[in-house]
């Protein structure tokens, strides 16, 4: 079995739009919906996960030159236990992350450090 990290992303200009565009009435019912269709879908797709996944906050990049905070698309974290990246691909191809408008996920194999 292979490892793979999956980070689901959600660009900025998109979730500007959805904040400024939508009340916050509307923003909890919908963070709500999006909660519980992950739930079961994660629940569904329960053994191939290695440990909890990971919420995503705030960024500080960090340079030669110092830390500063930045903003990015990156969401959330997962990793994924599989034959390859096919059965990934098929397990994700209805994951609720895709509801939300012009989001999208990124997959990434783990290599064999050697170690």
């Amino acid at each position: 079995m292979a490892k793979f990290v999956a980070i689901y992303r959600v660009p900025l200009e998109t979730m500007a739009d959805w904040k400024k565009n939508t009340s916050q009435e509307e923003m909890m019912k919908q963070g709500k919906e999006l909660g519980d269709k992950m739930m079961a879908w994660t629940a569904k797709n329960k053994s191939a996960f290695v440990g909890e996944g990971l919420p995503l906050g705030k960024n500080t990049r960090i340079t030669k030159d110092g830390a500063k905070d930045e903003t990015n698309d990156l969401n959330y974290l997962s990793i994924i236990e599989a034959e390859n990246k096919d059965a990934v691909i098929a397990m994700f191809k209805d994951n609720p992350h895709f509801d939300i408008p012009t989001s999208f996920i990124d997959i990434m194999e783990v290599p064999h450090m050697g170690m």
